[in-house]
């Protein structure tokens, strides 16, 4: 088998361990119970699962008999009630209650606004501007969770509002280091979804609510629902972040530094949405801390809190099955695990097939060939594991690990000749391994060190037994790099942020031929280093963040200085202003190779600058734009200039004349995003619309103007959620974009000679768009609950939901049996895509 799958009964069987543990200075139920079967010789009847877990301040003294039956009544969510003299029954109170509170920090003590209240059923709410909040009709079985970001999450019963159900207790949160980093928007679009008030968007994947078309909230599909964030080709390994390539994305995994993003090439992520706690997306303004992706930063953490029992949750849908399990072995120590896997090793499910179609069209393994037959075997899995290890309450240790893999194998037989036949394999791998230490070193005072170790791999073999001839083809990439933080602040509203980053990289690209024998092996290594520091100031209605950060490469004795702007001013307690610019680099890019690919599905390379051929990529970026939040209605309004310098021909993946070119030139995009958002307990609804205008420039080209391959002028998208239920969601929404541009043939003279090969003889460069894209998707979603610990959740979706033909791309090449003439070549999106799966969690 392919992937040791006893490790998913390992973790399944682990997970179905449960621990509880009670935490108290009051006095437990049963032992109060005993003393007054003592105290006034009288007898209990009860079940004592009703009991077991309670504890109160006893009863005085001095209470006669009813005086204490009605105490306890008060008291607790049971019912006492006296038989006769001697006897008292306990039963169960099935009732729901109204629940009340004020929501404070615990340093400072002042009204924490904002909040998100929740419960294990579902009810949501966010606390007054005075920290004040209400939820009704709330069972006393309920747990309710309190966060707000920057501050601890706490946990409390619904039974610890019972006595004082018509007092509102005051709560505290104690705040963390992150708190000037506040929330400014707590559910935006749908539950899970925040806006932070430095302009980037967290999504907590554990209080995901529902998005239209999907079953889980996975990552890089969740974010293309933000204005300037989309697939032009409808993968989630091709993230266009205002108009910049899928290979300008910082991808960060708990610190480390991915290089592959995405399963079934690119339709699905790689990261198990289940594990990871928060997702936070950045497209300018930011932090000094950051380098590389100068389209946008991706920052995934997972779990970094050490829990009291243990948790987990496995589920299945249609296209992967997947468990993780959060489990406490001491006080101050827990290991974290996760695997996901795909179940095509047992079925082939509708959603797999269409994927299959959509990943593999215009490939040699899709290809239909009435004199061959096929055959191909695919699957992916990833996993991870964490541990977390607190030596007290100023130094945290957390060590990382993550796997990420998909397989492809595929054989092909001449029906006539079984001599011809080939067998064919492709291998797509990424590893990292982190570690994190954690310390507070004064109450002003505190550091952060990370290093990683990060490795990529593809690896392609081709041989056809004719010829007895064997094609490898490879691509690695190892990365290690190590970070210091050193953040002091000076008070409750100004923080200092000074740190140091050293990073080595080394990639390789190979490929050998057995018969007759060609290898070439080309290697290189880059060391970088950078300082880098910022201040971050957020009192009333001012937030500003201003950074700079210094890069050395050792390799071409380079500087590189990069200066960071944040700022949000408050012009009405409804109206903001915010200005955002960088400036970035990045050292590593994908170059994209037609003529020698991997089994024609992966095409992309990865390889290091050389400040030469490959020049070190600079972007230079800012916006300006406005906020509006009333009445649970959000507005944002924002114009963006941003201008990349240092992109290659190779790396931009032309279907024109420049397509086998070397030429360095730049981009600019330019346009303006829009975003209306109204959002209610009871439903959420959207409307987003980007205009931008994204072109090339090549000196030596000509023209050396032409639109940008991914230049996506128009581009809508529409939501709507409705909670139909307490437990019963529904949601809805469309994608609208024009059709990114395309070059055709010259009319009349459609290819070219070149020795003794002919070339597609393209017009003027991306001079036509494809057709405009038009996609409805729809999801529903039930929670329900097995018992008070043990929760589930069912969800189906439908991506394309009118099944609309559009063509993402399109392009030509010379017809093989006419070499005057030119095939044109349709690549299609998604057709009706249903998906369902079904999750359990403890």
């Amino acid at each position: 088998m392919k992937f040791n799958k006893w490790i998913f009964y390992l973790l399944i069987s682990v997970g179905s361990i449960s621990t509880a543990q009670t935490s108290s200075n009051k006095t437990p139920l049963t032992a109060i119970i005993k003393n007054l079967e003592q105290q006034f010789s009288i007898k209990f009847s009860y079940a004592v699962e009703d009991i077991n877990t309670i504890s109160i301040e006893k009863p005085s003294n001095a209470f006669n008999l009813q005086q204490t039956i009605d105490y306890l009544n008060a008291k607790v969510p049971l019912n006492f009630k006296a038989l006769d003299s001697r006897y008292i029954t306990i039963s169960r109170l099935d009732k729901t209650i109204s629940i009340c509170g004020f929501i404070l920090t615990e340093d400072s003590q002042k009204s924490l606004s904002g909040a998100t209240i929740r419960t294990n059923n579902s009810k949501v709410t966010i606390a007054s501007k005075n920290g004040s909040f209400n939820l009704e009709n709330i069972p006393l079985e309920t747990s309710i969770t309190i966060s707000h970001l920057g501050f601890e999450t706490k946990e409390i019963k619904a039974t610890a509002f019972f006595a004082s159900a018509k007092d509102c207790p005051t709560i505290y949160l104690k705040p963390t280091k992150e708190e000037l980093n506040a929330v400014l928007i707590p559910v935006f679009l749908t539950s899970g979804l925040q806006k932070a008030i430095d302009g980037s968007t967290i999504l907590n994947t554990k209080k995901f609510g529902i998005l239209p078309g999907l079953t889980e909230p996975d990552v890089l599909q969740s974010i293309q629902t933000l204005p300037g964030i989309e697939s032009a080709n409808e993968s989630v390994a091709n993230i266009n972040v205002r108009g910049g390539t899928n290979d300008q994305n910082l991808m960060l995994w708990d610190n480390i530094k991915m290089y592959h993003s995405g399963h079934f090439f690119g339709l699905i992520s790689a990261y198990n949405p289940n594990l990871t706690n928060k997702v936070v997306v950045t497209k300018n303004g930011t932090s000094a801390e950051f380098s590389d992706g100068v389209s946008s930063m991706i920052n995934m953490s997972t779990n970094s809190e050490i829990k009291n029992s243990v948790s987990g949750g496995g589920g299945i849908n249609l296209i992967s099955g997947d468990v993780f399990v959060q489990i406490p072995l001491a006080k101050n120590l827990e290991i974290d695990l996760s695997a996901r896997h795909s179940i095509t090793d047992f079925v082939n499910t509708p959603t797999y097939t269409n994927y299959y179609k959509k990943s593999f069209q215009d490939t040699e393994i899709n290809a239909d060939n009435t004199t061959k037959n096929s055959s191909s075997d695919f699957y992916f899995y990833d996993y991870t594991a964490k541990i977390l290890y607190d030596a007290n309450d100023k130094h945290q240790f957390r060590a990382n690990f993550i796997g990420i893999t998909n397989e492809l194998n595929y054989t092909e037989t001449n029906n006539s000749d079984d001599s011809k036949s080939k067998s064919s394999a492709l291998s797509q791998k990424n590893i990292g391994l982190g570690g994190s230490w954690n310390a507070q070193w004064t109450p002003k005072l505190s550091t952060q060190f990370n290093s990683y170790y990060s490795r990529y791999n593809i690896d392609s073999r081709d041989y056809r037994i004719a010829t007895d001839q064997m094609l490898t083809e490879a691509n690695e990439v190892i990365e290690t790099a190590t970070k210091l933080n050193l953040y002091y602040a000076f008070n409750e509203h100004i923080r200092l942020l000074s740190g140091y980053q050293l990073n080595e990289t080394g990639m390789l690209n190979q490929t050998r031929v057995n018969n007759p024998f060609y290898s070439s092996t080309k290697k290189s290594v880059l060391l970088n280093q950078a300082l880098y520091t910022e201040t971050e100031y957020n009192k009333n209605n001012t937030y500003f963040r201003l950074g700079v950060r210094l890069n050395y490469f050792q390799k071409f004795q380079k500087f590189l200085l990069e200066p960071r702007i944040n700022f949000r001013q408050k012009l009405s307690e409804q109206l903001a202003l915010k200005v955002e610019s960088e400036f970035k680099n990045q050292s590593s890019t994908q170059i994209i190779d037609f003529e020698d690919d991997f089994l024609g599905v992966e095409k992309r390379r990865w390889q290091l600058v050389d400040n030469q051929n490959i020049p070190i990529a600079t972007s230079k970026q800012v916006s300006l734009g406005f906020d509006f939040n009333e009445a649970n209605w959000n507005m944002e309004l924002n114009g963006f200039y941003k201008v990349v310098n240092g992109i290659t021909a190779s790396n931009q993946g032309f279907y024109n004349n420049f397509q086998y070119q070397n030429a360095h030139g730049s981009y600019t995009d330019r346009g303006i995003e829009f975003l209306i958002n109204k959002t209610t307990q009871k439903y959420s609804t959207w409307l987003s619309y980007t205009f931008s205008q994204n072109n090339y420039y090549f000196e030596s080209f000509s023209p050396s103007t032409f639109p940008n391959n991914v230049d996506i002028r128009h581009s809508v998208t529409f939501g709507f959620n409705f909670n139909l239920q307490q437990h019963f969601k529904i949601s809805f929404g469309a994608i609208y974009h024009s059709g990114i541009p395309y070059t055709k043939p010259v009319a009349g003279n459609e290819t070219v000679k070149n020795g003794n090969n002919y070339f597609v003889n393209y017009d003027a460069p991306n001079s036509l768009n494809l057709d405009d894209f038009l996609r409805l998707d729809t999801s529903l979603s039930y929670d329900f609950s097995f018992s008070p610990r043990l929760k589930a959740i069912l969800r189906a979706g439908i991506i394309n939901v009118s099944n609309q033909n559009n063509i993402i791309n399109r392009y030509y090449k010379v017809d093989p049996n006419d070499t005057s003439k030119t095939v044109q070549v349709n690549n299609k999106s998604l057709g009706l895509t249903p998906n369902v799966s079904f999750r359990v969690n403890f």
